[in-house]
This record gives structure tokens, sequence and C-alpha cells, in this order.
């Protein structure tokens, strides 16, 4: 009946201004249960949601309703802390986007926005993009230059956004024809440019919005440029409704409305057996694949790769990590089978090993650079012990400790994430199973990657206090593999106008080495693959990312519904929605 063997939506978060959202609440081998707020988006774009003791049977309404673990926010795209299946789809769905993935995995201009985008001088390097007139969002005002402004000016300099290497190259972006001819230049060249500005926001509600960066699209859509519009956010009933955008300037969608639904995988399950649901769209362990295949329905079920890796990184701006044998140590102490295997639960995303440092296992051309036995595939206690010997550490009560003192680690992660959390734990097991102890420490994606991680030595003071010395965190593919290299393991540098230092990668790693090498693949004067060629090993040696597996969804389908499939590589399965379809309508 379909693949028989992921990451779920963030059931919420603190920001860093301290105001709640949810307290989240996270199991690996069943879906999310969350309980919140009832928030939906102010009016005109927003009616009330409108109360029913029995929800109208999907059957009913021109409408596909979608299974999910959760549907709950933040959905700003561009961050990491708000990575997930909902996040990805509404932004497919809601927010305009100069190019789209087209199905054989390269850019293509979505021309429902853009008229044309291209490079236009060469010195400076300079992309001129004019876009639709009628192009406006859903409270009228123009899609524009501002738009492309504002994701500008926080891509480039905020603590953990997705990619932003390429956004760090444009030195200015200059408005013509009322703001619907935007000229953007570069201080270097960037064939990688076509990557850049999908998931436009509307500037002029967000740009003076209390909280900030930190707080947009928080909870809600202030305003939508798609062929969908929200019609309801319910957080307390898991439900969020979009409609037919009227006010959508391009061809109009079939269907009236998309339904996303959280269920557990026995509901999802069920309602896929009956007919509630026509679609399910989930992280799924082998419990789940199960349940799902078991469904009393005809379904296709597909894993459908997430543009994102799970990794472990080590950060040698810690002082405890400073030393290469010390980080050595801990990547022998892994086991990298048993954490892959607890963090896929054996679903989807265990087919997709990381075996490279930049591609991912899903992309055309993947080839593995992990060297023989490093990182272990099961624990190197030999190594272990002869590394932290050489580091200076002693065993005391079982425990490495160094001029009397017992090292103690600080291992982060994003406490509302699945299945970051779990590995978490198990990373924590593994280390204090050969004597090295580590507290682990779940906080808020705020709090993860607006503050700690964007920690240097120096912010840390000397002694290091508070200091992150390990994560688990996401590598998140924004379409550029350039500019994932020089995100994830370039140095810290200023911005072409010198105004500020941008954020370091989350590492805090530097290589003055391989810079130029990271620089060169970033402006085309060497090709991505001589570069990692070059690159990769070196990264293997230093010890600063461990990286895991490719998270994959789960995509279960009735046959009543057309048009619902993986959709193109790395966009998700909500890239194809406009062209969705019910049976017989």
């Amino acid at each position: 009946m379909g693949w028989s063997g992921g990451t779920a939506a963030r059931p919420g978060r603190t920001t860093r201004g301290g105001r709640h959202r949810l307290a989240p609440i996270a199991a690996l081998l069943t879906a999310l249960a969350v309980a919140g707020c009832s928030n939906a988006p102010p009016p005109p774009l927003v009616s009330s949601p409108v109360a029913r003791t029995t929800p109208t049977k999907a059957s009913e309404l021109n409408q596909i309703v979608v299974g999910m673990d959760s549907v709950v926010g933040g959905y700003n795209p561009h961050t990491l802390a708000d990575q997930s299946t909902v996040t990805t789809a509404l932004s497919s769905l809601l927010l305009p986007s100069v190019f789209r993935i087209a199905p054989d995995g390269n850019p293509q201009l979505d021309t429902t926005l853009m008229l044309s985008a291209q490079v236009t001088k060469t010195e400076p390097y300079t992309v001129s993009y004019t876009l639709r007139r009628e192009a406006a969002w859903s409270d009228s005002a123009p899609i524009a230059a501002e738009d492309f402004v504002y994701l500008w000016q926080h891509m480039r300099s905020e603590p953990g956004v997705v990619d932003p290497a390429g956004y760090r190259l444009i030195s200015n972006i200059a408005s013509r024809d009322s703001g619907k001819t935007v000229e953007v230049s570069f201080a270097k060249p960037y064939p990688g440019w076509r990557s850049l500005f999908g998931g436009l926001m509307p500037a002029h509600l967000l740009k003076d919005a209390p909280g900030g960066w930190p707080a947009v699209l928080a909870d809600s859509f202030p305003a939508t440029g798609g062929p969908f519009a929200v019609r309801t956010l319910d957080r307390d009933r898991g439900e969020i409704q979009l409609e037919r955008n009227d006010r959508y300037w391009d061809k109009p969608v079939p269907l009236d409305r998309v339904v996303l639904r959280k269920a557990d995988p026995r509901q999802t399950a069920d309602a896929l057996g009956n007919g509630d649901n026509q679609a399910a769209v989930v992280w799924a362990d082998a419990i789940a694949v199960n349940l799902i295949n078991s469904a009393k329905a005809p379904l296709t079920v597909k894993p459908v790769p997430r543009p994102e890796v799970a990794r472990l990184v080590l950060r040698p701006v810690s002082p405890r990590l400073t030393d290469l044998r010390v980080r050595s140590a801990i990547v022998a102490a892994l086991d990298r089978n048993s954490l892959i295997a607890v963090g896929t639960g054996n679903g989807p995303s265990a087919q997709l090993r990381a075996d490279a440092q930049v591609a991912f296992p899903s992309r055309s051309g993947y080839a593995a650079t992990i060297p023989q036995g490093a990182p272990p595939a099961a624990q190197d206690l030999a190594a272990v012990d002869r590394l932290m010997t050489e580091a200076g550490y002693a065993r005391l009560d079982g425990l490495w400790a160094k001029d009397g003192k017992v090292l103690t680690l600080n291992l982060a992660v994003q406490s509302d994430r699945v299945p970051y959390a779990s590995l978490a734990a198990q990373v924590q097991h593994q280390l204090a199973a050969v004597g090295i102890q580590a507290k682990l420490n779940a906080v808020s994606g705020d709090q993860l990657y607006g503050q700690q991680l964007a920690r240097t030595q120096a912010d840390n003071g000397v002694d290091g206090d508070g200091s992150v010395d390990l994560a688990v965190v996401p590598s998140v593919d924004a379409g550029d593999p350039a500019a994932l290299l020089a995100t994830e393991f370039g140095c810290r540098a200023a911005l072409p106008d010198a105004s500020t230092q941008v954020p370091g990668n989350l590492s805090g790693s530097c290589d003055q080495a391989l810079q130029p090498t990271i620089d060169a693949a970033l402006t085309g004067e060497m090709l991505l693959s001589d570069a990692l060629a070059k690159v990769e090993p070196v990264l293997w040696q230093q010890a600063v990312s461990v990286p895991l597996f490719q998270i994959a969804d789960l995509l279960a389908v009735r046959q009543d519904v057309s048009g619902v499939d993986t959709g193109a590589p790395l966009a998700g399965v909500f890239s194809g929605a406009p062209n969705w379809r019910r049976a017989n309508r």
C-alpha cells in the first residue's frame, strides 16, 4: 500500500522579551499533544471562528483536510527556531517568493509575482527585479521594494536566521518605479542570488511591530500575499483554516479551503480511513508508519525529505572545548548509529543518513564524505581515554577532571522540537557512559539561537561561565549549498558597509586557512564541488559538527483527491497546493 520504513511543528516558545506563547510537551514515539491559547489574526483579513459542536464533513465542502503533528507557531520561515512542517506549509501558501523550486530541483521565477529578475550589471554586481504591478498584500498595500529591504536588513544581521551568507553580500537595495522595480547591488558576485527573497513578508506592518524580529509571525499573519488567506487559526482546537484569497491577483485556486488539523498517529489513520482527512503530512516513527499504513482506505504513502539535517555542533569558542583533543574525544564517545536510531524512530528519516558536512542526502549528486571510522558507528572507548589523557585530564571518581576540577559541559537544545530533545538526551547519556559529564539545558528557540549560540568567547568572559559547549541543532538548506557552507563554517566578518559585525556560525568556529576556499565557492570563483573536496576532510578533522540525518515527513493521500504529492525537491508537499483538487469537483 505504500512506503513503510520529519519534524513536528514547534509547540511554542518564549520570546527574548519574555512573552510566553505555549509551554511545550514533546514525545518521540507518538505525535505532539499541544495546549495553548486560541489566536486568530485581526480583521479584515481573518474572520472570527465559528463555534460548532460537530465539524462539517470534509466531503460536504470543496476542501482538503490535511492531518499534521501540530499547527502551533511561530511561523517565520527565516528563523531556525521556527522551522517546522506547518511553517513551511504556511510560507508556501501565504507568502510571495521571487523564485520557487521547480520539479527538477532548480529555482524557477514565480511569474505570479514577478515580471523579470536578471543580472543587469557586473560592476557592481547588480540584480534587477521587476514585480507585477497588481501584486499586493491582502490589505491592498503593494508588494514592493520595502519588503525586499526589510528581509535583507534582518537576514544579514540577526542571529539564528537560515542561510544568511548571500544576504550579507548585498551592499545596497534601490527602489524604482514606485517600488515595483528593485535593484540589488552586491559587494561581490553572487551566482546563488536566485535563492534570495523567498518568503517575503509585509514590511509595512512588521517593521514597527512590538517585539521586533523575534516576534515576527509569532502567532499569526497580519497580511498575506499568496493564493490563500487565513480564515481561522485556532490553537485550542489544533486547526488552521485557509481559504481562497479573493484579493489574489492571479488565477484563483480550485479549492475553496485547505484545513490543517492536528492529530496523533492513530487519529490520523482513523481520519484517513473514514474520509474526514484527505491527506496527512506528519513526522513518523516506525509505529506511526504502521498505523497509517493500516488505515481502512487505499492510500498512497511516501516519504518527504525536509530541507533540514539534525546535527550536533561542538563549539571551540567555549574554553572547555578549545582543545581539539577534547572535541575529538567527545566525537569518539558517540554511538552514531544509536543516535540516528533514536532520532529517526526508524521512520522515513532513517533512510537519509547524513554522511557529509554540507550536501544533503536527498540532493542530486549527494556523496558521503565521512572518513572511515570518524566519527565511529559505535563508541571508541580507547580513543576517548587516549585523547582525554593527552589533553591533561584524568579520572576522578569515574569522571574526567583536570587540576581536580570535573569537566562539566553545557549541552543545549530547543525544548519544543521533535526529534531534537530526544537526540540531546541520548548524547548526554552516551557521554556519561564514558565519564564526560554534560548538563542538558532545554530552552526556547529564541534563547538558544538569539542569545546562547550568538555568544563568542569574548562575550562569555574569561572563565566561559554560561557558555554553550554542545548543541543539537538543525542545518537548513535554503536553496544554495554554497551559502550553506559559508553560513555553517565561515568566519565571522563585517558587513560590506562595515556598519556592524554579523553573528558567527552556530559552532563559533573559524579556520582562516579554509576561508578563501569558502569565499570562492560563495562568489563562484571556484566550483562548489572543488571547494567541498578541499573543505570537507578538514571539517571532519576539526570535530565542530557531527551531522546525523536529514529529517523526513510521511505523506499519506487518499484516492479521492488529485495533485497532492511530495512537491518539488526540498520545497515540501504544500508547494503544489494551488493545483490540488477534490474528485468530481
